[in-house]
């Protein structure tokens, strides 16, 4: 698989004030942190993001110790905005920075410190998979990927010296479904309103992502044309909610889930057959030895991306070990041990080096396992002769119609949300 590197363009959504070019490529030493005494880490992030092997590994390898701290979407950006001194790394999402940059607690990092700068996969750095551009409905990372100023609180229409968020995992979702109880193909996102699945269909109550899994539904069955899933106007909100509202009263959602494990264990219990998913979710049911597959759709699939931040707070040995961590996690071991639960990581070529070639065939490649395949905990995901749900990478990323979002109307879009929860 080939993959091209590439820089953004012009953003759409970005303040644009021109940028700097990016400065001149020199390598920034490594501080060799573990070679002092330990440094404390602390790591803010919701728990699905945190991994205490990742953790381990990096305090065997740097001396650096991981001290997580697990809260969810809504608090990550509540400290960020207002308790910067209260964590030395944030793991946040490119949607939240919309949000988070103008508080002026976020502080860029310098693109010359961060060893594999240049290799930042294209979809994340161009918003393209070979060359190609994908969706850009909602937040795409590249649009918002550099301030123009290390403590700025706008974002750059061009490439600067100054990083938002380098990234830590991506991926396409789409909808989970349990084929052992579905009777009929599952081709569409449309099949999420399907009356045949009526009490028997699941969506994310997460406001900002739940409204763009019914926004894909709802254009797939061609009651509307968005001009932007991501970031609707008053008028798509309200005919959006009106739509889900009459399929509530009609009996369609046997559940409204807002966190991972509701959502493995509506799967899994057969409960619900088809559901909006998260990867590593679909994962878990199948572990469990259920059947389980995160469906390609003919529309495509909604995006999301996570990045490592850093406080305006931080200076001194945590900086530095903060930059000591981030350039190890992209250096490869941690790329691979979140290949192996589905996710994609930052920096492709380096998971590759600590993947066996089978492993990478079937995760990245499209081919049929050629050996088990396994979890990182050890347990048994897929046997022999599989082949990974949507295939390729490059079909996977190559067919994102939209990414995940804060809409300008957000606060609207909240306050309708809640009338349909509620109704």
């Amino acid at each position: 698989m080939t993959r091209p590197t590439g820089r953004p363009g012009p953003s759409r959504r970005a303040v644009l004030k021109g940028g700097a070019a990016m400065a001149g490529a020199a390598a920034f030493p490594a501080p060799f942190v573990h070679a002092q005494d330990p440094v404390t880490l602390r790591y803010l992030s919701t728990a699905v993001n945190q991994s205490p092997a990742i953790a381990a590994k990096a305090s065997e390898e740097l001396g650096i110790n991981i001290e997580y701290i697990a809260v969810n979407t809504d608090e990550v950006a509540r400290r960020v905005i207002t308790q910067p001194n209260s964590f030395d790394l944030v793991d946040t999402e490119y949607f939240a920075l919309p949000n988070l940059v103008p508080s002026g607690n976020m502080k860029g990092m310098d693109a010359n410190r961060i060893d594999r700068i240049g290799d930042l996969a294209s979809v994340i750095a161009s918003g393209t998979v070979e060359g190609e551009a994908v969706g850009w409905d909602g937040t795409a990372p590249h649009e918002v990927l550099y301030l123009e100023d290390q403590m700025g609180t706008s974002f750059a229409g061009a490439p600067t010296d100054w990083i938002t968020l380098i990234p830590t995992t991506y991926n396409a979702d789409t909808l989970g479904i349990r084929p052992d109880l579905i009777d009929k193909d599952i081709t569409s996102w449309a099949s999420l309103l399907d009356p045949d699945f009526a009490g028997k269909s699941a969506i994310l109550n997460i406001p900002s992502i739940g409204i763009m899994d019914a926004a894909m539904a709802l254009e797939a069955r061609g009651d509307i044309t968005y001009g932007d899933k991501g970031n609707m106007t008053r008028e798509e909100i309200d005919f959006t909610i009106e739509k889900l509202i009459e399929a509530k009263r009609a009996g369609q959602f046997r559940a409204f889930w807002s966190n991972f494990q509701e959502s493995v264990n509506l799967m899994a219990s057969g409960e619900v057959v088809i559901q909006s998913m998260w990867s590593p979710a679909v994962t878990a049911v199948r572990t469990q030895g259920i059947p389980c597959i995160y469906q390609p759709l003919a529309e495509g699939y909604r995006a999301w991306a996570s990045g490592f931040g850093l406080p305006r707070t931080i200076d001194g040995r945590k900086e530095d070990a903060a930059y000591e961590f981030i350039n190890w996690f992209l250096s490869g071991w941690a790329g691979a041990h979140l290949s192996k639960q589905g996710y994609y990581p930052a920096v492709l070529e380096t998971a590759q080096q600590y993947m066996e070639p089978y492993e990478w065939a079937y995760w990245y490649e499209g081919e049929a396992a050629a050996e088990d395949i396994y979890a990182p905990d050890g347990r048994l995901l897929e046997e022999a002769g599989a082949v990974r749900d949507g295939g390729s990478y490059v079909e996977r990323m190559g067919s994102v119609a939209c990414w995940n979002a804060v809409m300008d109307e957000n606060q609207y879009m909240v306050r309708k949300w809640n009338e349909f929860i509620a109704a």
